[in-house]
């Protein structure tokens, strides 16, 4: 990566098959399978340590030890068996004037798709023994740049290994491109934007990876995803094999391989598992990465591009997103404001000494002090239903019609009074709300989540995207709202979290409901 210097849920995968990722699929699909697995810890730590040996000094653009680096990339796309993608018949790009970016393509197998390129991207230079200006130091040693960038490109050879072992091959051809001269500028992928060795209007997205050594937290940095509509959910797809939290940031730098195609309206999915404080110095060194973690980032790319390649259609450029930035993802996923309490008293759930809830704490001025309920009444029934300790009395107040009727057996009192209380607001049917956003279409983001709702109870959260309901896609949120008018409780809603696809059942009745 280029541096600047400035100091509870139910899982009915068989209603959504349609849905899930290619390796969710991939029970009776032994060749995705069989190809995924052959991504290995071994072979990934081998690529990487030779790539971050002392041997290639550093893998400086324009120098021996990145023209070194460059010829074993070579050699590695010809064991693989990819066509030679750079000029003149070869793997190679030559430019300024000794750097090269190494290319190589898998032709797709659909006659209506081939033409159509999907392009996998990492950068294989690094900065040599370091100057003031790329290195935070010390300079004159060799910065051996294992997260930076000997990962990503290790990562890109393993996933460029098991798409040329599936058979049939993906539909849409697939360009593998290790670009050189990224640490002085983005100059290879610049350099191959001006001369692009296959149609750039071929090109229909790119993804690109930087520093994918250092997964942590099981976190993966997503940018690029608001690039084309409905790029979420397709990164989303192949996460469900061994699922990592994905951080679809909205942020877009200009630090790296991908940004350069965003510039020219090219879709971009860029992955990345953050910085780190060995970044830029002699000491990002192989001992250091997360091996397993780069294998699970690269059976997730794997699953990535195969997702993309073979697409039906793939989504154009929004340009809406070059107007977006943090500021607007802080706009856009803003939660809606809490809804008041409905009834406005708490009760201990554990005291088991006489019939029913005892109230601890009733609100000043609401519903239930209103009805004229006091602290130490015991609630013997809440609107037809008997209460004990235990009671899911807050998911009877949420779903619960007004006026609702309760029997009240108050301290001192020999007899039990009926007070009628008038809630506030309406009864939650499924207790959400979401906001529709235009580069997520097919899909809505909650907003709001009722606690003690149908939805909270059964673990939705602020943020979750729902993109089904019992099986059935929708348009939009008018649409998704006649699905749920169209059918009862309960639902099995597909939701994304996190980038994972989930099933959940909402519709279960609290305990003590009949």
């Amino acid at each position: 990566m280029r541096v600047r210097l400035s100091g509870v849920f139910a899982v009915a995968a068989f209603v959504f098959l349609s849905l899930c990722s290619p390796l969710a699929q991939a029970a009776d699909n032994a060749a995705l399978r069989a190809a995924a697995d052959t991504i290995t810890a071994g072979e990934l730590h081998h690529h990487v340590a030779a790539l971050a040996d002392d041997a290639f000094e550093g893998r400086e653009s324009g120098s021996r030890g990145g023209r070194a680096a460059g010829g074993y990339l070579q050699l590695e796309f010809k064991k693989f068996g990819l066509a030679p993608a750079g000029d003149k018949g070869t793997y190679f790009q030559l430019f300024d004037p000794s750097s090269r970016n190494v290319l190589g393509i898998l032709e797709g197998s659909d006659p209506a798709l081939r033409d159509q390129v999907v392009l996998l991207s990492a950068h294989y230079d690094h900065v040599g023994y370091g100057n003031a200006r790329n290195s935070y130091g010390p300079t004159g040693h060799i910065h051996n740049g294992a997260d930076d960038n000997a990962s990503g490109v290790a990562t890109l050879l393993e996933v460029a290994d098991a798409c040329c072992r599936l058979e049939p091959r993906p539909k849409r051809s697939i360009l593998f491109a290790l670009w050189d001269g990224e640490e002085k500028g983005l100059l290879g992928s610049k350099h191959w934007l001006s001369r692009p060795t296959v149609r750039l209007g071929q090109v229909r997205i790119m993804v690109n990876m930087d520093m994918v050594g250092r997964l942590r937290n099981n976190k993966l940095e997503i940018t690029g995803a608001r690039t084309a509509a409905g790029l979420r959910k397709l990164a989303s797809r192949p996460n469900g094999d061994e699922p990592m939290l994905l951080d679809f940031t909205w942020e877009m730098k200009d630090n790296s391989d991908h940004h350069p195609f965003y510039a020219r309206g090219v879709p971009i999915l860029m992955a990345h598992t953050g910085l780190h404080s060995d970044y830029h110095r002699p000491s990002d060194d192989v001992e250091k990465l997360n091996i397993d973690g780069m294998r699970r980032v690269a059976r997730y790319v794997f699953g990535l591009v195969t997702e993309l390649a073979d697409e039906p259609e793939l989504p154009r450029f929004r340009d809406a997103g070059r107007r977006e930035s943090q500021w607007t993802q802080q706009s856009v996923e803003r939660p809606m404001e809490p809804l008041p309490s409905r009834l406005g008293l708490n009760w201990d759930p554990h005291d088991v000494s006489a019939p029913g809830l005892r109230v601890i704490r009733v609100t000043a001025g609401a519903p239930a002090a209103q009805a004229g309920l006091k602290v130490g009444d015991r609630l013997l029934s809440f609107a037809g239903q008997e209460l004990s300790a235990g009671t899911d009395l807050a998911g009877m107040v949420a779903s619960a019609e007004s006026p609702a009727k309760a029997v009240v057996q108050r301290v001192g009192a020999e007899q039990s009074q009926e007070l009628s209380i008038a809630l506030r607001g309406q009864p939650a049917k499924l207790g959400i709300a979401w906001r529709e956003d235009d580069a997520e279409p097919g899909s809505v983001k909650l907003i709001r989540v009722v606690p003690a709702s149908p939805a909270a109870r059964a673990g939705l959260r602020v943020l979750d995207r729902v993109l089904a309901v019992n099986g059935q896609e929708f348009a939009d949120g008018p649409a998704l709202q006649q699905l749920l008018n169209a059918t009862t409780m309960p639902y099995e809603l597909l939701i994304e979290r996190g980038g994972h696809l989930e099933a959940v059942t909402v519709g279960a009745k609290p305990a003590g409901m009949q």
